[in-house]
């Protein structure tokens, strides 16, 4: 680290320079010391003081105690779909964001219209109408943290790193938790079946309700209704392509059930040996995690906002994908922090992050919802 030449400094060498000089006119001859060389000793002392480490002064505005705000907000970004990778599997519109705060896009009209063999000329004319399309990005931020002074002192180990790191995780997971919300769709829906070894002969089969609050059985996800969904897209004309779909550990453990019991029975075919994941069912690339989106009402499911409280008729539900049906932008992150703090005792700290998230066609295209039916 370079250091800047301070004129105190400099001027505080050379009054010892002086005193010195002074100490030598009075009784240095007595000790047979030279004068100049009692000047030169003191320059020395402080040119050493250059090469020698000296305490670190943060710099406003670039760290405080310690903590780079470039390391942690970089840190955050590059981190921020650590353990929800499926977040990738959209299309990034963050080069649309506009003052860190909206996303603009202009957004296609209809198709064009092509006739075989046209008979009557001229052919009429037509303009594209095309529309934009415009979303805010939501705004997560953390609780301010305090990180006490007897913290920092009588701790073995850096609670300011895990604390931080603490701090990372939360906000990864709730923005994950609410852009699903946002990706799930209102009207393109199917219900599970619970049809078993995809057999639509055989009794359907159910399970206990697993969402908060939820009560009742629920019909099980299996084989054939991820069938419905490919053939649903399939129709649809939708890419085979780019294919994805999430659904929660319990709905992912029935797929697999199901799986074993049907025509996979080899599990080489089933996993992946080096992950423990599902390989590719279908055309569909499908992770898992806790929980995905709750839907409610038993006969015509309506999506619950992000942090409702549960419902005796909620309705676990998955979502399938085709990579360019969902969009995400990503605004900027910010990194707050306040050291030694007169009124706490200690050190504060939070985050900020801007994130957004969308369906990219008004009429849902590309993408189903699977959720439970009652049993």
């Amino acid at each position: 680290m370079k250091r800047k030449l301070k004129w105190s400094g400099l001027l505080a060498a050379a009054m010892v320079a002086v005193c010195l000089y002074g100490f030598a006119g009075i009784g240095a001859t007595a000790l047979h010391v030279p004068a100049g060389m009692l000047g030169m000793v003191a320059v020395g002392l402080y040119a050493l003081s250059f090469i020698l480490p000296a305490p670190v002064v943060a710099s406003a505005g670039a760290a405080v105690c310690g903590v780079q705000k470039e390391i942690w907000e970089n840190h955050i970004e590059g981190n921020l779909f650590r353990n929800n990778e499926f977040l990738l599997a959209s299309v990034d519109e963050s080069q649309y964001v506009l003052g860190g705060k909206v996303v603009h896009i202009p957004q296609a009209g209809v198709k064009a219209n092509i006739q075989v063999n046209r008979s009557s000329l001229p052919a009429t004319v037509v303009q594209r109408t095309d529309t934009d399309i415009t979303y805010n990005l939501d705004v997560y931020t953390s609780d301010p943290i305090l990180i006490p002074n007897a913290d920092l002192v009588e701790l073995s180990y850096d609670k300011r790193e895990s604390v931080l790191m603490e701090h990372e995780e939360s906000l990864n997971e709730v923005i994950a938790d609410y852009i699903l919300t946002k990706w799930a769709p209102a009207a393109n829906i199917v219900r599970t079946t619970g049809i078993p070894n995809n057999d639509p002969t055989a009794t359907p089969l159910a399970v206990a309700a697993h969402t908060p609050s939820a009560t009742g059985d629920r019909l099980k996800f299996g084989l054939y209704d991820l069938k419905a969904i490919a053939t649903k897209m399939d129709k649809a004309n939708v890419s085979r392509s780019d294919r994805y779909g999430i659904l929660d550990v319990d709905m992912y453990s029935e797929l697999v059930d199901d799986l074993i019991i049907s025509k996979y029975r080899d599990s080489s075919v089933l996993f992946d040996a080096n992950t423990n994941e599902l390989k590719e069912i279908l055309g569909f690339k499908i992770f898992r995690r806790a929980n995905v989106v709750t839907y409610n009402n038993a006969g015509t499911p309506v999506l619950n906002a992000y942090g409702t409280s549960g419902a005796a008729t909620d309705n676990a539900a998955g979502i399938f994908w085709q990579k360019n049906a969902v969009g995400r932008a990503k605004g900027p992150t910010k990194f707050f922090s306040q050291a030694d703090s007169p009124v706490y005792y200690g050190d504060l700290f939070s985050f900020l992050q801007r994130m957004g998230a969308r369906i990219r066609r008004a009429n849902e295209e590309n993408i189903i919802a699977v959720v439970q039916a009652a049993a």
